[in-house]
């Protein structure tokens, strides 16, 4: 079997290694990957942007690729799943209309109300001054959402009537079109990743991503600079409500609009203090970095579930297998991330990390001859499994401080609430 991986991030390096750990994938082929990928066995990487879906499709059509995946959610959105179901080459993410269930929270928001799924209260806004004149109404803290792609950063939690204006006037200038207005949710997020037929869907464990940039969840908002799998806040009835009350009548929801579904459904979830849930937001894939978290506990072959998913045969699918350990993902991420940073770092130590029991998954990376540089803002994750939580942190961070390049930050608490909530 050979599969072909869409993006170049950490995901992407992930979905590649625990693809091929599958006797089954003979090559992979990343398009266009990153140093990590680079560096796998049976594994190549293509030169092309994500954005380059026709390429992409010659790419996969020339090699004779037997499954797609698409890790980000640009190609997704610019109709790659179309494109390649039109070629009749098997693709795991959904159509461009069903991409929309992130590419638009206003779009996703209205299927949600429909579906009766719990949302936070808000409204769309298509000029600023209406959208401050409810700020004003509704007052702080208030959360202002960009309706459009923005790379895990069109979020902006305000706490003043002035950040709030701000943020509306900052959405426009940026580009988007139209922005939403949403009450702030209290209580503690968990991350469900979950994979449809469009038919069935099945939750992957529960994670916890951490997406501010600085400790104690201050600062800018991030891609992700850590996670942990799986997340305690996700008690096994509170994902049997999961299941009954936001995802099945999501999937539901999108069947009843005729879009065939099949790929990953990412609920971002807010968990109140007294158990109530909410939905955040969709994502149209899977997360980065909770996929470098979740997957290395995966004990069925991946190539098995996702194609019970292409195929639509994820009912007869037998219980998914999982390590009862727990992994935690630290990100190592460039001076000045998210902000701007340099590039063409040095990277070291990456061998000695992985002696020590843990795995490196490359992101913003890349060879230049036989020295690994930096090329992006988060850089690398870095993955333990350990039995406990507790353990996996230990060793983890024993990892990151083994690999060196100039400029390398990363946060120290990646856990903490997990921590806090076992005392």
């Amino acid at each position: 079997m050979k599969v072909l991986v869409v993006g170049d991030g950490g995901r992407e390096h992930a979905l590649a290694w625990k693809l091929l750990q599958s006797l089954r994938v003979q090559r992979c082929w990343c398009v266009p990957g990153n140093g990590g990928t680079a560096l796998l066995e049976r594994c190549e990487n293509i030169p092309l942007a994500v954005e380059d879906i026709d390429g992409i499709a010659q790419v996969a059509f020339k090699n004779q690729i037997d499954l797609v995946i698409v890790g980000p959610e640009v190609p997704l959105s610019l109709g790659i799943g179309d494109l390649l179901q039109k070629k009749g080459i098997p693709v795991f993410g959904p159509t461009r209309l069903g991409a929309k269930i992130e590419s638009s929270k206003s779009w996703a928001k209205t299927l949600m109300l429909e579906a009766g799924v719990p949302v936070a209260q808000g409204k769309t806004f298509t000029n600023a001054t209406a959208a401050k004149a409810y700020i004003n109404q509704q007052g702080t803290p208030i959360v202002v959402k960009a309706d459009g792609l923005a790379a895990g950063k069109g979020v902006i939690v305000t706490q003043t009537i002035p950040e709030a204006y701000a943020a509306v006037d900052d959405l426009f200038k940026m580009g988007f079109f139209r922005i939403l207005v949403e009450e702030c949710l209290i209580g503690e997020e968990v991350s469900i990743l979950a994979i449809t037929d469009g038919i069935t869907v099945r939750s992957l464990l529960p994670a916890q991503d951490h997406k501010r940039i600085g400790e104690g969840d201050i600062g800018l908002n991030t891609g992700g600079m850590g996670a942990y799998c799986p997340a305690p806040i996700a008690t096994p009835d509170l994902l049997q409500r999961v299941d009954e009350e936001i995802l099945k009548p999501t999937v539901a929801a999108l069947r009843d609009r005729g879009i065939d579904y099949r790929g990953v459904l990412y609920a971002g979830l807010m968990v109140s203090p007294q158990g109530e849930l909410k939905v955040l937001e969709y994502n149209c894939r899977f997360g980065d970095p909770e996929t470098q978290a979740v997957l290395p506990l995966l004990e069925t072959p991946l190539d098995q579930v996702i194609l019970a998913c292409v195929q639509q045969r994820l009912e007869e699918l037998p219980p998914l297998r999982w390590h009862l350990g727990t992994a935690v993902c630290v990100v190592a991420v460039s001076a000045g991330y998210p902000g701007k940073y340099e590039k063409g770092k040095l990277i070291t130590g990456i061998q000695e990390a992985e002696a020590m029991g843990v795995t490196v998954f490359q992101a913003g990376t890349a060879l230049e001859g036989d020295r690994l540089v930096t090329d992006g803002g988060r850089v690398l994750g870095v993955t333990a499994i350990r039995q406990n939580l507790s353990e996996a942190i230990i060793e983890v961070y024993k990892g990151v401080n083994s690999i060196d390049f100039e400029g390398k930050y990363y946060r120290r608490d990646i856990g903490y609430r997990a921590r806090s909530r076992k005392g």
